[in-house]
C-alpha cells in the first residue's frame, strides 16, 4: 500500500468554479496553481482533481473526447504537468478523475465503433447485434449510428458504455470478459493511466468504478477482477500511485484492488445519516420532514445509525485498505444548506479523526451555501454544490474578473456570502477551527488513516458518542443538551484539558463529560 496515504488529507477542486485567471469566466489550471499554498495551509496535503480531460462538457467532464488532452478552457498538458510539479515541490499529490466506463459520444473510438464496417474499435462499446434488439437492464440509445445496431450507455445518452464484457453472456451481442476486444479496452485504460502516471500524476479517484462488467454477480467478480488486474500494474511499475474508488461499498472495493473507497450516499450507505438524513424534493430544497442528521443538533442522536454500518466495512478492510468519508463532493448538496457553521464544525471533528483518507470538498471550509440553480452541464440539482470558489468581497468574490453574465456560474448573492478573506480574520471561523485540527491530525500518528479504532460508549439515541484512537480518547455531543458517559481510562498527569475542543468538555478518570455542540480530544495515561 502506498505509505502517503497514511497521513493524506485530500481537497476536492471542481476546477471550472475554483479560480479564473484569464477572465474568461471559467476556472483554469493555473488558478488551482496560484492557490496551492491556501490549500496546503488547511492541512490538505493531496488534491483530487475533477475531470480536466477534453470534452464536450454535456456530463462537466465527465463524458471524455480525449482522455490525453487537457480540455483548452483549462489550460494544456504543460500546465498540468506544471500542476503536478509545483504540487511535489510542496509535498503535495494530486489524483486526476478517471472515467473508465465509458466516453463521450464524441470520442474518435466511438466515431469507429458506429462504423457499419467492423475495425478493431467496432467491439470497444457495446452494441447490440440489430437496431430492434433491446437489453433488460440497460439503457439502450437507437437511430444514432449507420450501424444496424443500438448502443449501450453508461448514464446520460451522450456517454456510450465501453465494453469490458458481460460476466455470464447469453445473447450474441454480448461478449465474454476475456474476449481479446474485451481485454483490450482494459489495456486502452491502463495506457491513458500510465501516459498520466508518467506526467507525474499520483493516482486516480475512479468514477463509477463498479460500472464495468455488465450483469456482474452479486460479488461484482468480473469487475473486481479488472481492477486486480490494474492494481498489479500499479504494484509492478507505479507503487506510490493510488486508486481510490466510487463504489460506496468498501468491503467489495478493497478488496477488488483499490487502496481506498469512500462511503457515500448510496449503495445503501449510512453515511447520509451524519449529515443529510432530511427529504428533499426533485430541486434540493429541504421538504418540512424532520431533519435526524446525527450532526443537527435537534436530531434524534443516534450514532449507531452510521456506526454499525461502518464497522461492517472497518472490519473487512482494515489491514488491506482504506474507508474515506467526506465533508461532501460535486453530487450532493454542501452541508451549509442544513447545517451552521458550528454544526459543520462539529462535524468536521468527527470526519476528520476517523480513521481512512478524509476529503474536504471546496468551500466547504468556509461553509459555501447551496444554491438553488437551473441546470448546467448536465449537473441538475447538483449544480448548486458547483458554484464558484468565494476568495474575497472583491468582484464575484474574487473568483474571476469577467463580467457576472460570464461566469461558469453564479457566486453567491447573499451580502453575509462567506469568503476566505473573512474567514481569515476570525480566529474562531470554521476556517481557522478546521486548520488546528488537521495541525493536530498531521502531528499525531494515532489521528492519521491507519486502522486503530476502538468504540469505548456508543448507545442508540444517547450522547456523546466516545471513541479511541491509540493513544487519543475522542469525544463528540453535537446535540444541545449536556452529557456525560463512564468511560475507563485517565488522561495524562496534568493533561485534563483537551488538546483540541469545540465548546466546553472536560475528561477526568472515569468520565467525560461534555456541554452542548461540543468535541474533544484527550491524550490518554499510562495506567
Amino acid at each position: 500500500m502506498s505509505k502517503w496515504l497514511n497521513s493524506a488529507v485530500f481537497y476536492e477542486i471542481y476546477p471550472q468554479s475554483f479560480y479564473d485567471t484569464n477572465g474568461d469566466g471559467i476556472g483554469d489550471i493555473e488558478g488551482i496553481i496560484r492557490k496551492l499554498d491556501y490549500i496546503l495551509s488547511i492541512g490538505c496535503n493531496a488534491i483530487w482533481l475533477n475531470p480536466c480531460f477534453d470534452s464536450p462538457f454535456r456530463d462537466a467532464g465527465y463524458d471524455v473526447r480525449d482522455y490525453k488532452k487537457v480540455a483548452p478552457r483549462y489550460g494544456t498538458n504543460d500546465d498540468l504537468k506544471r500542476l503536478f510539479a509545483e504540487a511535489h515541490k510542496r509535498g503535495m499529490r494530486v489524483l486526476l478523475d478517471l472515467v473508465p466506463g465509458h466516453t463521450s459520444e464524441d470520442h474518435e473510438w466511438f466515431h469507429k465503433s458506429k462504423e457499419p464496417k467492423p475495425n478493431e474499435h467496432w467491439n470497444r462499446y457495446i452494441w447490440t447485434d440489430d437496431w430492434a434488439t433491446w437489453a433488460s437492464g440497460l439503457k439502450v440509445i437507437g437511430g444514432e449510428a449507420d450501424r444496424n445496431a443500438s448502443y449501450i450507455v453508461n448514464f446520460f445518452k451522450c456517454q456510450p458504455a465501453l465494453n469490458y464484457g458481460f460476466f455470464r453472456p447469453d445473447q450474441s451481442w454480448q461478449l465474454p470478459m476475456d474476449h481479446p476486444d474485451c481485454i483490450a479496452t482494459r489495456e486502452a485504460m491502463k495506457d491513458v493511466m500510465r501516459y498520466w502516471l508518467d506526467a507525474g500524476c499520483d493516482g486516480f479517484r475512479v468514477d463509477m468504478a463498479a460500472s464495468l462488467v455488465k450483469f456482474d454477480d452479486e460479488q461484482s467478480s468480473g469487475t473486481s477482477a479488472i481492477w486486480r488486474n490494474v492494481r498489479a500494474m500499479l504494484d509492478a511499475d507505479y507503487p506510490e500511485a493510488v486508486l481510490i474508488s466510487e463504489w460506496s461499498d468498501p468491503a467489495t472495493a478493497i478488496k477488488a484492488g483499490f487502496h481506498a473507497d469512500f462511503l457515500l450516499h448510496f449503495n445503501g450507505s449510512a453515511y447520509n445519516s451524519l449529515v443529510r438524513d432530511y427529504k428533499m424534493d426533485g430541486g434540493y430544497n429541504v421538504t418540512s420532514d424532520p431533519d435526524n442528521s446525527f450532526f443537527k443538533k435537534d436530531g434524534n442522536g443516534d450514532i449507531c445509525r452510521f456506526i454499525d454500518d461502518y464497522l461492517r466495512h472497518y472490519e473487512a478492510t482494515k489491514n488491506e485498505g482504506h474507508i474515506s468519508l467526506i465533508t461532501g463532493n460535486h453530487d450532493v448538496p454542501r452541508l451549509r444548506l442544513t447545517l451552521s457553521p458550528l454544526e459543520m464544525s462539529v462535524a468536521f471533528a468527527f470526519l476528520f479523526t476517523m480513521p481512512g483518507v478524509p476529503f474536504l470538498y471546496y468551500g466547504d471550509e468556509i461553509g459555501m451555501r447551496y444554491l438553488n440553480l437551473v441546470s448546467k452541464e448536465g449537473g441538475y440539482n447538483r449544480t448548486g454544490a458547483r458554484t464558484p470558489m468565494q476568495w474575497g468581497k472583491g468582484k464575484n468574490l474574487g473568483f474571476s474578473t469577467a463580467e457576472a453574465d460570464k461566469l461558469y456560474l453564479p457566486v453567491d448573492p447573499a451580502n453575509d456570502a462567506p469568503t476566505v478573506e473573512d474567514s481569515e480574520k476570525d480566529e474562531s471561523s470554521l476556517l481557522n477551527t478546521l486548520r488546528a485540527l488537521l495541525k493536530l491530525r498531521h502531528a499525531e500518528p494515532d489521528l492519521q488513516a491507519r486502522a486503530n479504532l476502538e468504540i469505548v460508549f456508543a448507545e442508540k439515541s444517547r450522547l456523546p458518542f466516545v471513541y479511541r484512537r491509540g493513544s487519543m480518547l475522542l469525544a463528540v455531543n453535537p446535540g444541545v443538551k449536556a452529557a456525560s458517559a463512564q468511560v475507563k481510562g485517565a488522561p495524562v498527569p496534568g493533561g485534563s484539558a483537551p488538546l483540541y475542543a469545540i465548546g466546553d468538555c472536560a475528561f477526568e478518570p472515569g468520565s467525560v463529560r461534555m456541554e452542548g455542540q461540543s468535541f474533544g480530544i484527550w491524550r490518554l495515561g499510562s495506567g
